[in-house]
């Protein structure tokens, strides 16, 4: 029986991955979920103006309204987990919390992209696949759609072209 690490920001490729948990934890394949927000820290300059106090309670309320959908899914499954909440780089936070709490593995949802979107952006998923020393299980969503399918990768090579013929 599995220890899952769940890194989940609300969305609906998060819930996926809950969804995911809640599966498997009714197969008896899941035992325990460490259930994770990452709130991003604060920059500088806001860190000069706002109270330490002040940041620290607002990204709990963010991490809180993140969480409140997949702790009502766990809750409704009857499934142990533990919340936790962290402030830092999205990829290394989980990546230390899977080793720190001796889960399995990770499951975190995604969006399916073009082949053409995931090689532009260095996604979190991208990213735990390189730092984490745990096993990540990625759970696909729907296909994306025609925007992404087409005009992101049209708009990032019409982008391209641009600056290869402004270079010129």
């Amino acid at each position: 029986m599995a220890t899952l690490l769940l890194p989940c920001d609300g969305s609906p490729s998060a819930l996926l991955a809950v969804r995911h948990a809640v599966d498997e934890f009714q197969r008896g394949d899941a035992q325990r979920v460490h259930l994770l927000n990452v709130q991003p820290p604060f920059s500088h300059y806001v860190a000069r103006h706002v109270g330490r106090q002040v940041r620290a309670e607002f990204q709990r309320e963010r991490a809180d309204e993140e969480l409140a959908e997949a702790r009502r899914l766990l809750d409704q499954a009857g499934m142990p987990y533990v919340a936790h909440r962290e402030v830092g780089d999205k990829a290394q936070c989980i990546a230390e919390a899977a080793r720190r709490l001796r889960c399995d593995r990770v499951l975190i949802g995604t969006a399916r992209k073009s082949a053409l979107v995931r090689a532009v952006e260095h996604s979190l998923t991208n990213q735990l696949l390189d730092c984490c020393t745990v096993p990540v299980e990625v759970i696909g969503g729907p296909p994306a759609g025609i925007i992404e399918r087409i005009g992101i990768p049209a708009g990032v090579g019409a982008g391209v072209a641009l600056v290869w013929a402004s270079a010129s």
